[in-house]
């Protein structure tokens, strides 16, 4: 993974915090619940992320709500060259199994493959993708 402005440090900083770490590295997770959250980061192809912030504020959003998905929180790095390129994301799901479940019902949903496509117009937008799960831990204010 190439680090890039220094992005991957912040991500594995935010993650940290979110996930809510203990000062010497230990972690609980909390066993009551199979909860998750999907840390997301889309990387855009030159001058593509305005087309990608144009779809999730257009419509994809919603579809992630439709079929299960927990909106947390949706970012653009401050400093360049990531604030170019770069959206990062957060979802909120029950568990990894109703994660993939809604992931494929979101694939397959006919209003995505439409919205997907008339983005695509004027070319390709995202270029890469990562996925991480994170669980909260049995402190963690997100469980």
């Amino acid at each position: 993974m190439a680090v890039r402005g220094g992005l991957v440090v912040r991500v594995a900083t935010v993650a940290v915090l979110l996930a809510g770490m203990a000062i010497g590295g230990v972690a609980e997770v909390a066993a009551q619940s199979n909860r998750v959250y999907e840390l997301r980061i889309y990387t855009t192809a030159e001058g593509r992320l305005e087309a990608l912030l144009a779809r999730f504020g257009g419509g994809e959003i919603e579809l992630f709500h439709k079929h299960g998905m927990k909106s947390v929180g949706y970012w653009v790095p401050d400093d360049a060259p990531d604030s170019e390129d770069t959206l990062v994301y957060m979802l909120e799901h029950d568990s990894r199994e109703s994660a993939a479940a809604s992931w494929q019902a979101f694939r397959d949903d006919p209003k995505w493959k439409a919205m997907r496509s008339a983005s695509l117009i004027d070319g390709p937008i995202v270029t890469s993708v990562e996925s991480t799960f994170l669980s909260p831990t049995n402190f963690s204010p997100l469980q």
